[in-house]
């Protein structure tokens, strides 16, 4: 069985939770938020095999919420292959076991992606680039992926660049991280690398990850979401910064 303290089983559901208030509530940051804290707490190995069950099950939640998957795929099947294909290859760095590193990489990531999403201005990508930058942006956000958990960068500031409507942005960000979940499980598969109590332990996390997204949806109504996500950002940003630290000390 896998030897976890009731306190980090605790903070594991807390953790879960939470992450799904802030989709609820933002529309993404589930795996960003849970591998942050978790990769934080435990070995970032095995706080990317917890996320992937309720991961996966929210993200094709919000990929079926829309109606243009069909269209979405044909437009963006070359950046979905090349996350699927980076993400098989970045799975080795995160499955060979060596925290230290990983965890730096975890830090780097977050503080890259809430630096960015803080600060950056808005960009647009003229339609003759999308054919030959989706392939490129999809196989970077693959290679984060695979090695470190995270799923957003470069991928969500590139969608958001591509001018989609709210709707189908919502749905393609859900077919991207439905991607990148499928690829992570397949690729720590591949190495061996998931192990069955910890996989039992995901799919128990996705009551605590549905409970949340149920009370983020409610909360949207009450809250400023820009306000919500500013601190969600700023967090992630600090965590970030102090799992970076560690190389130092």
């Amino acid at each position: 069985m896998l030897d976890l303290p009731l306190s980090t089983l605790g903070v594991i559901t807390a953790t879960f939770f939470v992450a799904g208030v802030v989709k609820g509530v933002v529309g993404m940051g589930l795996p960003t938020l849970a591998m942050g804290v978790l990769g934080a707490l435990i070995s970032p190995l095995v706080a990317a095999s917890l996320l992937l069950v309720p991961s996966c099950v929210t993200n094709i939640w919000q990929l079926l919420a829309g109606p243009s998957f069909r269209p979405l795929l044909r437009r963006l099947w070359p950046m979905m292959v090349a996350i699927f294909i980076g993400t098989l290859l970045g799975a080795s760095w995160i499955a060979s076991g060596d925290t230290r590193l990983t965890t730096a990489a975890l830090g780097a990531a977050l503080v890259l992606y809430a630096s960015y999403t803080l600060f950056a201005r808005q960009l647009s990508v003229p339609a003759s680039m999308e054919t030959w930058l989706s392939p490129v942006i999809g196989a970077t956000t693959g290679t984060i992926a695979g090695g470190t958990g995270i799923f957003v960068i470069p991928a969500v500031p590139y969608l958001q660049a591509l001018g989609f409507g709210k709707g189908d942005l919502v749905q393609a960000l859900g077919l991207s991280f439905t991607v990148s979940t499928i690829a992570l499980a397949v690729g720590l598969g591949a190495h061996s690398a998931i192990d069955r109590d910890i996989l039992s332990l995901s799919s128990l996390a996705i009551l605590p990850a549905l409970a949340g997204m149920w009370a983020g949806q409610r909360i949207r109504n009450k809250i400023s979401p820009p306000a919500f996500r500013r601190g969600f950002l700023i967090c992630l940003l600090l965590l970030g910064l102090e799992m970076l630290s560690r190389l130092f000390r």
